[in-house]
């Protein structure tokens, strides 16, 4: 263990200084550089926002400041004096919740207090652990164990610990991004509440350029790694507190948002590798067309009666589960009604616990309806199959399996009557349009999570299904992934025209992806609250859709409803 020195109190150092600093992992040859040449001056008080994406080395740096790992070159300083290791002064709080399950809320922060103030005397040290549990809004369930609580609530327990040990410094490593959108909003208030309370210096790495805007002074990008450094910082010179409501209306908001979007976005263009492709999707069809019996052709149509009504139709439908322990049941969704045209595209959205999930896996099959119906192309929906296409968060990938052997286990059922050549063109073509021409022989198990959802679209897109079903598909995803899987799957669905829904808690996502938005009501009997119309042109673009004049008209109205949502949870 560091000895841990008292900081200066000399009001013009700067809280955290790291001067050139570099990180590597690996030896000789094997060594990859992860952090170069990173410059950071943070004043006494300031809230810090770093927009970091995956392997940009944005844990890396926040370890580095919490003294857990040393870097290799440069100087990380605190108040003047080198980091040497961790210390009380500096609280973290890490994306995965470290809790020991045997013991209660109360009892998990009091180690931290009973830890560092020794010399307190019982009663202070219980005044002081109680003091910040109730400061994070977990009074009522300060005898509660981990295991009985939410993830959003576990991770207030973290912050709590944290907050407890009376640190300089907050040091927040992505906390909120495992949490839906209505529990993250609410952690967000109560982080910014008790750092206007305390003034304590503020550190947020983050992939959410709203949640970023919305909390920091400053806003710092990670360029992608190897090699990371920093982008150019932005200002936010948004007054405090902050509405969400009304900066949909800040014309300094929208400038920053757009600014900082488009950074983002030519990091993702430069990164991201330029994959050429001559290859030509066959011309076979899959064994699913109704009329498959009637029709032996090999041949694929193309797409017909695009725009018919009532492609897919979900009729009063409603889904019913038992209470735990057999008391009683409760109706999670409650007569969801939606008619939807051949090669639409809808997103549904509401906060969780709302039953968009359920609505889908009733959709695919998956899960069997209580009551009303599902009919697609004049067929009624009673069990899944390779006609409906589903990518969930986490991809159902065999680790074992290469990224073409995963795809092409679907395409050898589907496309039975085609030749073997054939079926590999299929999988190699989609595995190429979502950028994995370069790893079409590597295993899942080697994959990250970008990489095998991209597998998971492909695989989805390989099937021709006549429906697809994306269920939080880039939840689990950093922005700069996410936006890249955004625009492959927008590329990819112009060239199918496949009748979609998405379900997903991002309003960005929502318009970007929609011809409709599907507004659900808090559960439980969830139902339709309101369907907004998507009126923007295709092929669409992130870039394009900040700068429509409608599209934060179409936002405004969508975050309105799930406020007034929010209000009745």
């Amino acid at each position: 263990m560091s000895e841990y020195t008292q900081p200066s109190n000399d009001p013009v150092l700067p809280v955290v200084e790291l001067i050139n600093v570099s990180k590597s992992y690996g030896e000789g040859s094997a060594s990859t550089t992860i952090l170069k040449d990173i410059n950071l001056s943070i004043k006494a008080g300031e809230f810090i926002a770093i927009v970091g994406f995956s392997g940009s080395g944005k844990t890396t740096l926040v370890s580095t400041i919490a003294g857990l790992i040393q870097a290799d070159g440069g100087q990380v300083l605190k108040q003047g004096k080198p980091i040497t290791g961790p210390g009380p002064d500096r609280g973290v709080v890490f994306q995965n919740y470290s809790l020991m399950p045997w013991l209660t809320v109360f009892e998990n922060v009091a180690l931290a207090v009973d830890q560092i103030f020794k010399d307190w005397s019982a009663e202070q040290r219980r005044a002081h652990t109680e003091k910040y549990v109730r400061m994070v809004n977990l009074g009522s369930a300060m005898l509660k164990r981990p295991a009985e609580l939410s993830g959003g609530m576990r991770q207030r327990v973290n912050v709590a610990r944290a907050l407890a040990a009376n640190p300089d410094i907050l040091l927040l490593d992505e906390p909120l991004s495992a949490l839906d959108a209505l529990t993250r909003g609410n952690l967000q208030d109560e982080i910014l509440s008790i750092w206007e309370q305390d003034k304590k210096t503020c550190i947020l790495i983050t992939n959410d350029v709203d949640e970023a805007i919305y909390m920091a002074d400053r806003v710092i990008p990670l360029n992608p790694g190897p090699n990371a450094t920093f982008g150019p910082a932005f200002s936010v010179t948004l007054d405090r507190p902050r509405d969400r409501t009304a900066l949909n209306h800040d014309p300094e908001f929208k400038r920053l948002r757009g600014e900082i979007t488009k950074y983002l976005m030519d990091i993702g263009i430069a990164k991201a590798a330029e994959v050429k492709s001559n290859l030509v999707l066959p011309n076979v069809r899959p064994n699913t067309s109704n009329d498959w019996d009637k029709d032996t052709s090999a041949l694929k149509p193309e797409q017909s009666d695009l725009g018919k009504a009532r492609y897919l139709e979900f009729s009063k439908l409603s889904k019913i589960y038992p209470k735990p322990g057999g008391n009683g049941t409760v109706k999670v969704v409650d007569g969801f009604d939606l008619k939807m045209k051949k090669g639409e595209f809808i997103s549904i959205i509401g906060h969780s616990g709302c039953g968009k999930s359920t609505v889908l896996s009733m959709a695919a099959g998956l899960t069997s309806i209580s009551e009303g119906g599902i009919i697609l192309d004049n067929k009624e929906v009673d069990s899944a199959g390779p006609d409906k296409g589903v990518v969930f968060q986490a991809p159902s990938l065999f680790p074992w399996l290469t990224a073409f052997e995963n795809v092409m286990l679907g395409v050898d059922k589907v496309y039975p009557h085609a030749s073997k050549s054939e079926r590999m063109d299929i999988v190699e073509y989609y595995l190429t349009r979502v950028g994995l021409g370069d790893a079409l022989n590597k295993k899942a198990s080697d994959m990250s999570n970008g990489m095998r959802q991209r597998v998971g679209i492909a695989r989805a897109f390989a099937l021709s299904p006549k429906l697809l079903l994306l269920d939080e598909p880039f939840g689990m995803l950093d922005s700069l992934t996410r936006w890249e899987l955004q625009e492959v799957l927008m590329e990819v669905w112009e060239r199918t025209h496949v009748t979609a829904i998405v379900v997903t808690h991002d309003v960005d996502e929502a318009i970007l992806l929609a011809d409709r938005v599907v507004m659900m009501t808090n559960g439980p009997h969830a139902k339709i609250g309101k369907i907004q119309d998507i009126h923007l042109p295709r092929p669409r673009s992130r870039k394009a859709l900040l700068e429509h004049d409608d599209y934060y008209s179409y936002r405004e109205s969508i975050l309105t409803f799930l406020t007034e949502c929010e209000h009745t949870h």
